[in-house]
Formats: structure tokens, C-alpha cells, sequence
């Protein structure tokens, strides 16, 4: 568990549906916690009482429900997100389209493209973060998409338009931090590595 920005925390553990690690975090001033893991410490580990959880995805349901069953909280996703868990979707709160804020200092917004419940949330909190789901990773190599048999029947097309809403998304929005569902997130200078990535 560590601060990655002021309010901001980040660990990572094993998601045993994939075989490894995987991000999560909690924003303090929204008492959120956004596609977690159980920390390898345990709940205790997380530096506050989660008031809710965020999914940037329909594919992060993750420990979600053990965490909002131990604290008797809501688990918040879009209506996109709940349409891809089904049935496990039931008792998610959806946030509608013209709900911008499904927590303090959050805004939602929709990507699409790679998949239909594929999100993003921004954090106003100092200078800004951004969270995306499995629009790109962090390699050792820096931001990458994943493999071209993850990313549908025309990978190409994906990764164009992916980088489309990358680029509208880094020009659109104040952050430094970058917050990835996968690989390690980027602390500052995450808006630039974003916009250089998505216009390479």
C-alpha cells in the first residue's frame, strides 16, 4: 500500500481470474475505493473506512463484494458495466448517462471502443488523476496496448480508435497522475505519456 499522490493509494495484488497482479485504489476524499483487490494485509490495510466502490469496467468486479459486504456499501458502475456482469450486475447501482459525479471529486465518462462498458473515471484531487480500465497497460516499455488477441476481430481498428479517445481525453481533462487497472501507475507526467502515446 502506498501514496501514490497526496489522497491517492495504490497497491496491487493477484487477481486469481487472470493469474496476476492487478491495481487498485482508494481516493480518501470520495471514501472510494476503485476496482479493488482485497489488500494482501487484509482490509485493515486500507488507510480509510471505503464509503463506496467504483468500477471503471464491467471486467474489475474483482473483491468488490466482499468489501462492500464487510463496510454495507454501494458498489457504483455504469449502466454499460452492470449490462456486462449480468446477472452478477443486479445489485450494482448504475450512475445514467447525465450523472457526471458517482462520488465526491469523480467524474465518469464513457470510452467505449475496446468494449462497450470500457470507462474512465477522473479525480479532482491536486493535480488530477485519471483512472482507465484496459485501454493500455504499463509496460517495462512504457504505455502499451495489450496483445492483438485481446483486443477483438480487428485490432487495428481498436487501436485507432482507442488512441482517438486517449488523445480527446488528455486534451479534454487536468491530470498528472495516470491510473491504470494494469501495470504501475504513473504518479506524474501522466497526461503527457498519454497524449504522446495515443498521437505515436
Amino acid at each position: 500500500m502506498q501514496q501514490l499522490v497526496p489522497g491517492i493509494f495504490h497497491w496491487t495484488a493477484v487477481n486469481p481470474a487472470i493469474g496476476t497482479r492487478v491495481s487498485s485504489y482508494y481516493v480518501e476524499s470520495a471514501g472510494a475505493v476503485i476496482d479493488p483487490m482485497v489488500p494482501e494485509g487484509g482490509l485493515d490495510a486500507l488507510p480509510g473506512r471505503p464509503e463506496r466502490v467504483l468500477l471503471s469496467s464491467g471486467h474489475h468486479l474483482r473483491d468488490s463484494r466482499r468489501i462492500a459486504d464487510r463496510y454495507g456499501i454501494p458498489i457504483r458502475a455504469s449502466r454499460q458495466a452492470a449490462d456486462h456482469l449480468g446477472a452478477a450486475g443486479t445489485a450494482i447501482e448504475v450512475w445514467g448517462e447525465g450523472e457526471a459525479h458517482p462520488a465526491p471529486s469523480v467524474t465518469a465518462l464513457h470510452v467505449g471502443v475496446l468494449c462497450e462498458d470500457e470507462g474512465a473515471l477522473h479525480i479532482d484531487v491536486g493535480d488530477g488523476a485519471l483512472v482507465l480500465a484496459d485501454a493500455v497497460h504499463h509496460s517495462r516499455d512504457g504505455l502499451a496496448f495489450f496483445s492483438d488477441p485481446l483486443l477483438g476481430d480487428d485490432p487495428e481498428s481498436v487501436k485507432q480508435g482507442l488512441k482517438a479517445a486517449l488523445s480527446a481525453l488528455a486534451d479534454a481533462l487536468e491530470f498528472d497522475a495516470l491510473l491504470l487497472g494494469h501495470g504501475e501507475p504513473l504518479a506524474t507526467g501522466g497526461r503527457a505519456a498519454l497524449k504522446e502515446f495515443a498521437e505515436r
